[in-house]
C-alpha cells in the first residue's frame, strides 16, 4: 500500500516531534503494510511556516534515518497546504510542494467555508493543470450543509482523499458517517492515514483498507490505497488512472 498523507517529518508541525517518533511511525507503517509514504506536513501562515526547500530537506533527513535504523519504506515529499488566495503561485514557486513532484496536490480547507472562493481556487489549479485532491472532507463541520458543493467540486476535476482512521470511528460518528456516505456514493478517489504519532493518530490504512472494502468491495479499496497512489507517484494522467464507481469521467487540467 501506499500513504499520500503522513505527517511523519520530525519536529516541522503537529505531527512526530521528534525523530524517535518518526521512526516509530515508519516501523508501524512498514508493520502495517505500506511500502511508501509521502511525507505531508502542514503549510498554514501563521502556524506552520513550512517551506518545499524545508520539507525537502527534512524528508532527506529521515530517509537517511530510515536507512541507518534498517527500516525499508520508501519516502517522497510532499505537502498538505492550507488553501489560500496565492495557491498556484505558490505551487509555481516552489513553496508548496506537489505530491512526489506529480501534478497532484493535496489541498486542506477552512472549518469556514466561502462556496465562491473555493469553487475560484480550484477552477484555477485545473487551468494551471494540477489536480488536486480534498484532503479528508469528511470531518469538515460544514460538510452536511454544503454535500453538494463536495459533488460539484468532484464533476470539475477535483480528487477526495478520506482518513483511513474516519472509517474506522477515531473521529467521531459524523465524520465516519460522511467517510462511508461518500463511499457509498462512488466519489472518493484515495484513502490515507493523515498519521501524526503512534498512539492517538497512528497509521492504520490497512483496517481502513478492509473498512472500506466492505463498502465498496476489494477492487475499488485496492485502487484508494495502491493503484491510484501508484499513478500519482508516476505522474500519470487523471484520464488513465480507474475511476471512482460513480464517476463518469476524469476533468483533464488543460497542460496535462
Amino acid at each position: 500500500m501506499i500513504d499520500l498523507h503522513c505527517h511523519i517529518l520530525p519536529g516541522i508541525d503537529d505531527g512526530a516531534a521528534g525523530i524517535e517518533i518518526s521512526l516509530q511511525m515508519a516501523a508501524a507503517l512498514i508493520d502495517d503494510g505500506v511500502e511508501a509514504v509521502v511525507c505531508t506536513p502542514h503549510i498554514l501562515p501563521g502556524l506552520y511556516h513550512n517551506t518545499g526547500p524545508q520539507i525537502r530537506a527534512a524528508t532527506e533527513e529521515l530517509r537517511s534515518a530510515l536507512d541507518r535504523a534498517g527500516l525499508r519504506l520508501n519516502l517522497f515529499s510532499g505537502s498538505d497546504a492550507h488553501v489560500s488566495l496565492d495557491f498556484v503561485s505558490k505551487l509555481r514557486s516552489g513553496e508548496i510542494l506537489t505530491l512526489a513532484d506529480s501534478r497532484y496536490v493535496l489541498v486542506e480547507l477552512p472549518m469556514h467555508v466561502r462556496p465562491e472562493l473555493l469553487n475560484k481556487i480550484f477552477f484555477e489549479l485545473i487551468v494551471a493543470g494540477y489536480v488536486p485532491i480534498l484532503s479528508h472532507p469528511e470531518r469538515l463541520p460544514w460538510i452536511q450543509a454544503q454535500y453538494k458543493l463536495i459533488e460539484r467540486l468532484v464533476r470539475t476535476g477535483v480528487w477526495l482523499q478520506l482518513t483511513s482512521g474516519s472509517l474506522l470511528g477515531k473521529f467521531g460518528r459524523p465524520a465516519k458517517y460522511w467517510a462511508e456516505r461518500l463511499l457509498d456514493d462512488g466519489i472518493v478517489h484515495l484513502l490515507a492515514t493523515d498519521a501524526h504519532d503512534v498512539n492517538r493518530r497512528a497509521p492504520d490504512l490497512k483496517r481502513g483498507r478492509d473498512a472500506a472494502a466492505a463498502r465498496v468491495g476489494e477492487d475499488e479499496a485496492n485502487n484508494l490505497v495502491m493503484a491510484r497512489p501508484r499513478a500519482i507517484l508516476a505522474n500519470q494522467s487523471p484520464s488513465s488512472i480507474p475511476l471512482p464507481l460513480a464517476q463518469g469521467s476524469n476533468a483533464i487540467p488543460k497542460s496535462a
